[in-house]
């Protein structure tokens, strides 16, 4: 399929298509005019992407684990197949818990500025 029809049958822009396989996570085939022809395959290998991208991986790290996910009944619909995967996500996991700390520490700190500008503004 074209890229029109990918756009409209992954509800994935353009500019995102073309950075996906920038980013070696998406390989569509060419045709001899250039053109991009995306295989039927390519449609849930963008839903994998997004669903990856929506659980907060970078794409460096989704062009790893990408090829180690097999399809579950879960409710996001992946699990991994490959051992050394659930370490990745793991390590993955453990760097989003502390990004989460320091986040709530930035929030406390905003929220004591506001309280102190409330109580000054009075």
């Amino acid at each position: 399929m074209r890229m029109k029809e990918m756009v409209a049958r992954t509800g994935v822009h353009e500019r995102l298509l073309r950075y996906y396989e920038q980013q070696g996570l998406l390989t569509p085939g060419r045709l001899p005019s250039g053109y991009r022809v995306y295989a039927e395959g390519d449609v849930e290998v963008v839903r994998r992407i997004r669903c990856l991208l929506a659980a907060g991986l970078p794409t460096a790290v989704i062009a790893q684990v990408l090829p180690c996910l097999t399809d579950d009944e879960s409710a996001v619909g992946l699990a991994p197949a490959c051992p050394e995967l659930v370490a990745r996500l793991r390590t993955e996991r453990a760097r989003m818990t502390e990004e989460i700390k320091v986040l709530r520490s930035s929030r406390a700190t905003l929220d004591t500025i506001l309280l102190a500008g409330n109580s000054s503004a009075g």
